[in-house]
């Protein structure tokens, strides 16, 4: 197999965005730029890859070290062009020196692996020393034209659309900024590159132009995703790549069989899978390593970020962060599910109930007004309205457990650590300190004192009026 590797050009300052983090890191459907590329990298089997950084570098090298992948930088301490980059990175390219080479730009988000796999494959069969990716677009303005040879179709030249006449600017194929290169031929002309430009960069598309004068191949894979050349240069651009990548990713989901009636506020992310048969209604907004089943119900406002969702689930109104809801479940509305949390298979919930770090049993109930926190829910379980599993004694967190088919009496509050034993039941409004044995009934409450005429003795004069008005 012949080997490949990859070099990332992510040093950009993006001044235009206005950001106090590096252009790159911006994010697109919660995902940053960045790790779009090298997913899409990684994703057409290109797995050794050095990234250019720049700009806020230990932003970008810190984001870098939490991803798989063998994955190394280079700094660009001054920003002096692509082709300056690319000279940054000129240890990697010398130990990948029988290798080929794809070059991508950091911020643009949309590059795919198929695009990526087709263009490799155009660029071994071609024999070329470089090949760039191209794309066709009706509104061509701003982009670099790629001007070729009539004879083979091979690419005589890529112009700036600033030095373009009115003829070359009519052409409507563009350079991506993404290229595939024979590392041993672009090591011959780095060095050749020159500053004779109005910026006083170095160009990687001089490297291209200096092959071509060498008589070396090189050609141009026209890309079927024309949206391979999108980047952003300013928050409102930006928005509208979110918004392309919204309605694509929604597009996709309907194709394969999710149902979205009405597409306000649905925003699902890239790492997210979603089954068929699952309604996603307005102001749901699924992120991260998210996966939801089949048949599920989720909204309207749900918010449910690297969570597992099994079939059948109802999420109504529902903020479930890092946890796992199995299915059956019925959440909602206004419920806060918080990390490290399980709702076994049959789970109700209803409204303004918070659960933490805990596990919740089969077919148990928490119907509404509850906070479990830091507990092991048996099965079979109903809480009563108002109970508080006290968690934190303001030093120590401890667990509570309840066992299967517990009744909790509303208001009950649980002071950890303290368990409950299967079939118990706490009596209403009682703070339970002790163990609650299996079957038992715990009264953890003041006896109540009527006090005769109180109201009479201590209030008599509203006690008078009130009489007088009857």
């Amino acid at each position: 197999m012949i080997e490949s590797c990859c070099l990332i050009l992510a040093a950009g300052d993006g001044t235009r965005m206005k950001s106090n983090r590096p252009k790159v890191l911006s994010r697109v459907l919660f995902k940053p730029m960045l790790h779009w590329v090298v997913d899409a990298a990684q994703g057409a089997g290109v797995h050794d890859l050095c990234v250019v950084t720049g700009c806020q570098h230990e932003m970008v090298e810190t984001y870098l070290a939490g991803l798989d992948g063998n994955l190394e930088t280079a700094l660009q301490e001054e920003r002096r062009g692509t082709g300056h980059a690319v000279m940054m990175a000129r240890d990697f390219l010398n130990r990948h020196k029988n290798a080929h080479i794809l070059i991508l730009c950091g911020d643009a988000p949309f590059v795919d692996t198929e695009t990526i796999r087709s263009a490799r494959e155009f660029h071994l069969d071609g024999g070329n020393a470089v090949t760039v990716i191209s794309a066709a677009l009706e509104e061509p303005k701003g982009y670099g034209r790629i001007v070729r040879r009539n004879a083979d179709g091979s690419v005589e030249k890529i112009v700036e659309e600033k030095d373009a006449s009115e003829e070359i600017r009519r052409i409507k194929e563009v350079n991506s900024g993404a290229y595939w290169f024979r590392v041993s031929d672009l090591l011959g002309v780095l060095d050749l590159l020159k500053t004779n430009n109005e910026q006083g960069e170095y160009y990687l598309t001089d490297a291209v132009a200096l092959l071509i004068g060498q008589g070396k191949n090189a050609g141009a894979y026209v890309a079927e995703n024309t949206d391979a050349v999108l980047g952003a240069n300013s928050c409102a651009q930006f928005q509208r790549l979110n918004e392309k990548a919204r309605l694509n990713r929604l597009n996709q989901l309907m194709e394969e069989g999710v149902e979205i009636p009405c597409m306000d506020g649905v925003i699902v992310g890239p790492d997210v899978t979603v089954k068929n048969s699952t309604l996603l209604l307005p102001g749901t907004i699924l992120r991260g390593k998210t996966a939801i089943g089949s048949g599920c119900e989720l909204g309207p406002n749900t918010m449910i970020s690297d969570s597992t969702v099994g079939d059948t689930v109802v999420l109504n109104n529902v903020q479930c962060y890092q946890s796992v809801v199995e299915d059956g479940v019925t959440v909602g509305p206004f419920v806060h599910i918080r990390p490290n949390s399980t709702l076994k298979r049959g789970v109700k919930i209803g409204d303004f109930v918070e659960v933490k770090n805990s596990e919740v049993g089969e077919g148990t109930k928490i119907p509404h007004l509850t906070y479990v926190g830091d507990s092991d829910v048996g099965k079979g379980v109903n809480f009563g309205c108002g109970c508080v599993t006290v968690n934190y004694d303001g030093v120590h967190k401890d667990r509570c457990k309840v066992g299967d088919n517990a009744f909790i009496g509303c208001n009950t509050n649980l002071i950890a650590p303290v368990e409950v034993g299967d079939y118990a039941y706490t009596a209403a409004g009682s703070t339970i300190t002790q163990e609650v044995p299996p079957a038992a009934l715990a009264i953890a409450r003041a006896p109540q004192v009527n006090k005769e005429n109180w109201v009479k003795s201590h209030k008599g004069e509203w006690v008078r009026k009130a009489d007088g008005e009857k």
